[in-house]
């Protein structure tokens, strides 16, 4: 049988589940891009986020495939450091943290984009299109609760 056998974990010991989370979000983000219509579009507010962050600071924005890998790098990272919330501290209820901190990040990014001045089409195209971007960020939150879990696990002994 398993057990629980780890104490709390620090925000540093929780960037590893975070990645799972981000990884597995940025992966079927970019998987519904083959086969979708209206699939949920992150790269193109990372990238229209980049370009305004740019040029707020007098840089001059990338553009092309070379904008199109800092915003996949800027939403592994970012994503990363908040999906790292869901294991931080006590594993008690992981997947509840896991699910709701995913929906809160899904229901921003379907939100908070007009109001950021970033447009609203890459997460609100259709009806469809808005539940599959909050369904997928609560989907990395749950791999993210999952990578945790799984890495808390060890073998008990006899």
């Amino acid at each position: 049988m398993s057990e629980l056998v780890s104490p709390p974990r620090g925000f540093f010991q929780s960037l590893g589940p975070g990645f799972a989370g981000a990884l597995s979000l940025t992966l079927v983000h970019q998987g519904a891009r083959a086969v979708l219509d209206h699939p949920p579009r992150m790269d193109v507010l990372g990238m229209r986020s980049l370009k305004k962050v740019s040029r707020w600071l007098g840089l001059r924005p990338a553009h092309g495939r070379a904008l199109y890998r800092q915003s996949l790098i800027g939403d592994l990272v970012s994503n990363t450091l908040y999906y790292a919330l869901v294991a931080v501290g006590r594993p008690r209820r992981i997947y509840l943290r896991g699910a709701l901190l995913g929906a809160l990040a899904g229901l921003g990014a379907v939100v908070l984009p007009p109001y950021l001045g970033l447009g609203e089409r890459p997460s609100r195209a259709k009806r469809s299109t808005a539940f599959l971007t909050v369904a997928w960020y609560t989907l990395g939150g749950l791999g993210a609760a999952r990578a945790a879990r799984r890495s808390l696990l060890t073998p008990a002994t006899p």
